[in-house]
């Protein structure tokens, strides 16, 4: 046995190994934790720089563009040049951005510092869970795979928490210096604790990551455009441009041996429906964590610290019910489980959107918890899914299309609710129907792999 192979067959030894998973959860947490923990600050934000509740929507989608963009990208520069080299540049250019973003003074500056945020956190996403196998040992892969789901679907949820705890002592520009401590820290545990890792023979495809980035980001772009008052024909041109791209990299991708872009793993049925409930679920994710907030600070009138306690019993729900999901998931269907937490938090989501004018405190924490509840029940079975239906040599491919969906997913989500804020004078509550039924598509969508029983893991 080679050097580089013992670490994926024993894992790395202790304690070395505990090293290794706190700086990978240090990692994800925080690249994760920054799509959500900026929503509840976006109207103090809005008005500090003085702009619309649209416009401040660009914090959000910047970072979202830019982690969408290029993490299949640098999933496939992990697999060429190692999964912990891509990983320690994350968390430089995340770290570093992160203090660009607490000094920015105007929308433009903090968007550009955002961008390069997401570029840092694509660079962590895109090889976390490719490490998870080289960390754990195989007979504790299962374990490893539930805890990395279970700190992203926390650190999803826990954002607008941790957003109101750091906004009752200092200003919203703290949201981001908070990262800097955190990332340092990180960056000194992964230079000694992460595992060297095995490299691909191939070369990077430059090609390919060029059209990735432009089809996605052109899709992106002519979604949001709705919401901007941009005519009607560059929107379709953006679409037909974007559409165009994307169908030539799939083309492009069924005739490599190492593509950038696994559409040949949507060949096994378990792989893609979770994918498409992944998809689903993290639109109607999304739209929801970004309305929110605006009704309960604007139309109700809390202060940022108090609509981010509100928010609470959702990301609560999900710390408690994801290790029972994690637990359930190696007995029982992940389809019927997904199904049951997606219908759960669709549930969730209709009774807040037809909440009285006046809702008091406990009718608004009780149905947060209800959807926290059905998205902690649904996250960590369909992760396992994922990971495990791909054969063990494409784990790095499975990584990037399970953070591929999530980020496209998120990216939809935010696009479509500044559109629904462009557009709808009931804007909260249109966007948390339409959030419904994304998650009742989720939950549609993961009923057609009820019969398929546990996949077992390799």
């Amino acid at each position: 046995m080679t050097q580089a192979s013992r670490p994926l067959e024993d894992g790395l030894p202790l304690p070395r190994r505990y090293w290794a998973i706190l700086t990978t959860a240090l990692g994800i947490g925080m690249a994760v934790m920054d799509n959500t923990i900026v929503n509840i600050a976006l109207p103090s934000i809005a008005a500090d720089l003085g702009v619309s509740p649209a416009e401040s929507i660009w914090v959000v989608n910047a970072y979202l563009l830019a982690v969408a963009t290029t993490l299949l990208s640098l999933a496939s520069l992990g697999d060429i040049l190692g999964y912990r080299v891509i990983y320690r540049l994350g968390l430089v250019v995340f770290t570093f951005s992160s203090l660009g973003c607490a000094l920015a003074d105007s929308l433009p500056t903090l968007i550009a510092a955002r961008f390069f945020q997401g570029l840092g956190a694509a660079g962590i996403m895109s090889v976390n869970v490719a490490l998870v196998r080289f960390i754990y040992p195989r007979h504790a892969l299962g374990k490893g795979i539930g805890i990395n789901a279970m700190i992203v679907a926390v650190s999803t949820g826990l954002g607008p928490t941790i957003a109101a705890g750091i906004l009752a002592f200092g200003s919203w520009p703290w949201l981001f210096a908070i990262n800097i401590p955190i990332g340092c820290a990180a960056m000194i545990i992964a230079a000694r604790a992460l595992p060297q890792t095995p490299r691909a023979p191939h070369r990077f495809d430059y090609p390919s990551a060029l059209m990735n980035a432009l089809g996605i980001g052109l899709l992106v772009i002519a979604v949001h455009s709705l919401a901007h008052d941009v005519g009607g024909f560059v929107i379709l041109a953006e679409l037909l441009i974007a559409g165009g791209i994307i169908f030539a990299l799939i083309r492009r991708q069924l005739l490599l041996k190492s593509p950038l872009l696994p559409v040949d793993l949507l060949r096994i049925k378990p792989f893609a429906l979770a994918i498409g409930t992944s998809m689903c679920a993290f639109t109607g994710h999304m739209m929801a964590f970004i309305s929110l907030p605006f009704y309960l600070h604007d139309v109700l009138g809390y202060s940022a610290v108090e609509t981010g306690l509100l928010m609470t019993p959702w990301p609560l729900a999900v710390v408690l019910m994801a290790p029972v999901a994690g637990a359930l998931a190696d007995r029982h269907s992940s389809g019927l489980l997904c199904t049951t937490g997606m219908g759960l938090m669709a549930m969730g989501l209709l009774l807040l959107a037809l909440m009285p004018s006046t809702p008091d405190v406990l009718s608004i924490c009780w149905r947060m918890a209800v959807c926290g509840l059905g998205f902690g029940l649904f996250h960590a079975p369909n992760n396992r899914t994922i990971i495990s239906s791909a054969p063990r040599e494409r784990s790095g491919g499975a990584a990037g299309m399970q953070g591929t969906a999530r980020l496209l997913g998120q990216t939809s989500g935010a696009a479509l609710t500044a559109l629904i804020f462009g557009l709808a004078a009931n804007s909260t509550s249109t966007a948390l129907m339409i959030a419904a039924g994304f998650t009742f598509a989720a939950a549609l969508v993961s009923t057609f792999r009820i019969k398929g029983g546990i996949t077992p893991l390799t």
